[in-house]
């Protein structure tokens, strides 16, 4: 028997298949580990085929050494899914299968953890009568019937524990030992279906992929949880993912409390041990749904019932760094193995989705109204310009000031929104213009003023705060754009008494840290949560009156053809934060730019006339979904290197571009927007194509790149970020 196995090293020269032999009396199955002899080294290797013959010179076929385990730890559709994402996105072999499994468990960093239970062996002993505690530790297991060893250690002391474990009153047993995430005990509330809500769960049944277009409010999360319940009923597992770590303790408390240990969690939050667990759960099936941020597209339950993506329209879904995928590619790959349905939802659905839906490639299911029967917030827009004018040149309004006052004074609750972290953007020399920038990326420092740094976003090097220009010696130096810690700072001013929170990636980098402040906020009153975009969606806190947006247009102005989508899209979501209980809620959205049209659609919630808008826009300018973009990313410390492999590259594909005539209608090279980071300098090809020949030009591009290149490059299809 001959294994096809894929070694584990993510370098260029060994993405393909190799063959090994299967020692005699060595039982291999597909998706198990094991380790190979590799040129000097021993390395571990993933077994993706068996053969009874021999594709090569059987006398120069090395054997496998061993196994890591007995059982095969990628299953068979995780197999299919690599090929199809190899194919797909021109990813290598083992990139992508590293995705399926808990990066320490494969690096031999984690194990299950076991602990020893004691228990009554049933053989009468003679314990002595000063011999109190081994008395109390007999009459404990007696009641208990099991304990564990550092239980009964701490209670009763070891000696007691070793002397009846030697006189043989007791035996020992090791069992696994969880390593469970922390969460928030929530009380599973009965909820009464809208008839929109019922529509939903009804239709959303067959082998499709549905499009749920349903307001802020409307009560998507319940519909998830009787989808999830049906598919369960059913004999079979579930998938739900959300765009946010921020998001996942809320989600699993619901689910948890809805439906007990058969819920696990898959995140970057969570501690080696816990993840992987939590992936031996979902493996054994003894945990069914499987709950978690994009990387839970690849947890290993089987017999998939429904597929559910939260919040489809969020750029976190595709993957910006190596291996770059779309979750929802994966997502229609997995449900359609499975023959179950897949729902993304959004009250903002991305402009690709729409697109299909209207189409009929999905089944758009619309639930239009707010569960609780209220109207959206208001939206008031503030013009900025104005207040400058009136002499206002704070980062608030006097509209918004007024508001805060008035929901403190009701001792309830807003939400500040400022997609932007630290204190300011940057710090800039008035006199000669000098930015400070990061040392290793093409970047600007961004001042934090609780650590009194500056720091780089991409990176993370930090540097000393300017008192004078390195360059010219001056002193007047300009401090940037505002961040959310000039928002705290500035609230603490205006409202001393008032419990003032912040939510970021600064106050969030440590465990648990994203459920900590969302309880601390929960459970204070009044309050206020300032945060980025972790704040916008999502969150249901029935105490909230007010949110506040203090740079509207921060996400507007940028050279993207998605900008005004996204702000469109942030903005709708953080708005819905606000009156999702009893008391109706209003959103204060200051902007320098009031007359742009995207805010006309935003304060009257009318997500599809921006959609023909947006539409129209595209259509005209022949940019996605009525085209395709190709990025074509290259990467090194040498910046000779990557110039002259862009230059040979871009040459080959212009003769691409004469093969396909009209095809293809935008072919460039340059640096990229951000010309360097962690000191690798960064050079593009941006290729725009029609849709009926992309396919194929995408495949000669691949192999054009792939003959040219000795290094990784990277392939974006419709990137997200061209920065």
């Amino acid at each position: 028997m001959f294994a096809q196995i894929i070694i584990d090293q993510d370098a260029k020269a060994l993405d393909k298949v190799f063959e090994y032999k299967v020692p005699d009396g060595m039982d291999v199955k597909e998706g198990m580990r094991v380790i190979v002899p590799f040129g000097k080294r021993d390395l571990q290797g993933f077994v993706v085929g068996l053969n009874e013959n021999c594709q090569y010179d059987e006398q120069k076929i090395k054997p496998i050494k061993e196994k890591v385990e007995d059982f095969s730890a990628i299953k068979k559709e995780m197999l299919n899914l690599m090929k199809y994402m190899a194919e797909k996105n021109h990813l290598k072999l083992a990139s992508i299968i590293r995705l399926f499994l808990p990066a320490e468990m494969r690096e031999g960093k984690v194990r299950e953890l076991f602990e020893t239970f004691y228990s009554l062996s049933g053989t009468e002993v003679s314990v002595g009568k000063s011999a109190h505690k081994q008395q109390a530790l007999l009459e404990y297991l007696k009641s208990e019937r099991s304990a564990s060893s550092s239980e009964l250690c701490e209670k009763f002391g070891r000696s007691a524990l070793s002397s009846l474990l030697e006189k043989g009153a007791i035996c020992q047993e090791k069992k696994t030992k969880r390593r469970e995430p922390v969460f928030v005990e929530e009380d599973d509330k009965k909820v009464t279906l809208t008839p929109s809500q019922e529509r939903a769960v009804e239709t959303m049944c067959e082998n499709e992929t549905y499009l749920l277009h349903g307001v802020t409010g409307s009560g998507k999360t319940e519909v998830y949880m009787r989808l999830i319940s049906r598919a369960l009923s059913q004999g079979k597992s579930a998938i739900m993912l959300v765009p946010e770590i921020s998001l996942t303790p809320q989600i699993f408390s619901n689910f948890k409390s809805r439906f007990g240990s058969r819920v696990a969690i898959l995140h970057s939050g969570l501690s080696a041990g816990e993840r992987f667990d939590e992936w031996k759960r979902l493996f054994s099936g003894e945990a069914t749904i499987a709950v978690g941020a994009r990387s839970a597209i690849f947890a290993p339950v089987e017999n998939v019932g429904v597929i559910i993506v939260d919040e489809e329209h969020e750029q976190s879904y595709i993957s910006e760094s190596n291996p770059r995928f779309s979750t929802h590619d994966v997502a229609i790959f997995r449900a359609r193995a499975n023959k179950a349905p897949l729902v993304l939802g959004s009250a903002t659905p991305s402009v690709e989705s729409y697109e299909k839906a209207k189409q009929g490639k999905y089944k758009l299911v619309e639930m239009p109204v707010r569960a609780n029967g209220k109207e959206l917030p208001q939206i008031q827009i503030v013009d900025m310009v104005g207040e400058l004018r009136k002499g206002n040149s704070t980062i608030f309004s006097s509209q918004l000031i007024s508001d805060l006052a008035n929901v403190i004074n009701q001792k309830k609750q807003a939400m500040m929104f400022i997609n932007r972290r630290g204190y300011s953007s940057f710090m800039r020399c008035r006199d000669c213009g000098y930015i400070a920038k990061c040392t290793d990326c093409d970047v600007s420092l961004v001042y934090h003023r609780e650590d009194n740094r500056l720091k780089c976003h991409y990176c993370g090097k930090q540097f000393k705060v300017l008192d004078r220009c390195p360059k010219c010696g001056s002193e007047n130096i300009k401090q940037g754009a505002v961040g959310t810690e000039q928002v705290v700072h500035e609230l603490h001013r205006l409202f001393p008494d008032v419990k003032i929170l912040r939510m970021d990636n600064d106050t969030t980098s440590t465990k648990n840290a994203h459920q900590k402040i969302l309880t601390e906020f929960k459970n204070t009153l009044p309050a206020i949560l300032v945060g980025t975009q972790m704040i916008a969606k999502g969150h249901d806190f029935e105490n909230v009156l007010l949110v506040g947006i203090i740079d509207a247009d921060q996400s507007l102005f940028h050279a993207d053809y998605r900008s005004t989508e996204r702000t469109f899209q942030l903005i709708t979501q953080v708005a819905g934060r606000a009156g999702r209980g009893a008391l109706a809620g209003k959103v204060v959205l200051q902007t320098y730019a009031p007359r742009h049209y995207v805010y006309k659609f935003v304060a009257n919630y009318d997500y599809k006339g921006f959609f023909r808008k947006e539409e129209n826009i595209r259509q005209t300018a022949q940019f996605p979904p009525f085209s395709r973009i190709l990025r074509i990313l290259f990467s090194d410390k040498n910046e000779n290197y990557v110039r002259d492999l862009l230059k040979v590259c871009y040459n080959e594909i212009a003769k691409l571009k004469e093969k396909y005539e009209g095809e293809i209608f935008y072919l460039d090279a340059m640096k990229s927007p951000i010309k360097r980071i962690q000191d690798k300098f960064r050079y593009q090809i941006i290729i725009r194509m029609k849709l009926d020949k992309a396919d194929q030009i995408e495949k000669e591009v691949f192999d054009i790149v792939d003959k040219a290149s000795k290094t990784s490059v990277f392939f974006e299809v419709n990137p997200q970020n061209m920065s």
